[in-house]
Parts: structure tokens; sequence; C-alpha cells
């Protein structure tokens, strides 16, 4: 069960590394609730459904065309999960490239996603799993 439920959390990553839309949809419940780690930035609180997946990924694309998630590692808990992963790319128009450790608070239902949340430390991903119980 753990190998399944890891390979499950890899699929998302690997959908959206290879700009498949579809199949990344495919993997997210319509009503899901998305938070990113630059929202409280934009002033918003959550991307929600397909529709806000769509606005999340055309105005991270804008920003960072080459963006890139590599999968490191999952603590499994079942429904819930906590992934470990590496972003990197570079802004639009520059060469400057980045590279930052970043965790997804992840939970799951009927085989979609229903709630996503990335975060900046895995403390926090943890107690956002938490909160979900």
């Amino acid at each position: 069960m753990p190998h399944k439920n890891t390979d499950r959390n890899r699929r998302p990553l690997e959908a959206f590394n290879q700009r498949d839309l579809d199949r990344f949809l495919a993997l997210m419940d319509p009503q899901l609730e998305f938070t990113s780690r630059v929202i409280p930035v934009a002033g918003e609180v959550h991307y929600r459904g397909h529709d806000g997946i769509r606005a999340w990924w055309n105005d991270l694309l804008a920003v960072f065309p080459d963006f890139r998630v590599e999968f490191l590692e999952t603590l499994d808990l079942g429904d819930r999960a906590v992934v470990a992963a590496r972003v990197s790319g570079h802004g639009a128009g520059s060469d400057a490239p980045f590279e930052q450790r970043i965790w997804l608070a992840t939970q799951w239902r009927d085989g979609r996603i229903v709630s996503w949340r990335t975060c900046d430390t895995e403390a926090e991903a943890l107690e956002s799993v938490e909160a979900t119980e």
C-alpha cells in the first residue's frame, strides 16, 4: 500500500512537468481547494475547483515558463500525505535560476486530490494535514 500511495503522489507532479493539464485535472476533485505558497503575496486565499487550477497553472507558467517539480519523498498518512519536492526554473525573461525545497500537504478521496496546500516547511505541511483529520 505505501508504494501505491507514493506512486499516486508522483502522478500530479509528472503530469505538471509534462504540461499535461488534462491529466493533471483528472487527478483533482472538481471541488478541490488549492493553496499556493505565493497566494498571501497576491492577496488571494485559495484556488478552487478545476477553473481555479487552470488559472493557477496559467499564472504560474506565465511567470516561470520552465517551472519544474522534482518528487523527493512522501510521508504516507493513508488518505493524506506530505510530499517533499524540489522546484526549479527561471523567471520569464531571466537567466537567473531558482531552486527551492517545498512540501505539499495533500488529501485524497476516491482517487482524486480534494485538498492541496504548498508549504515552506515540513512542519507546516504536517500541521496542515493534521488539521484535515
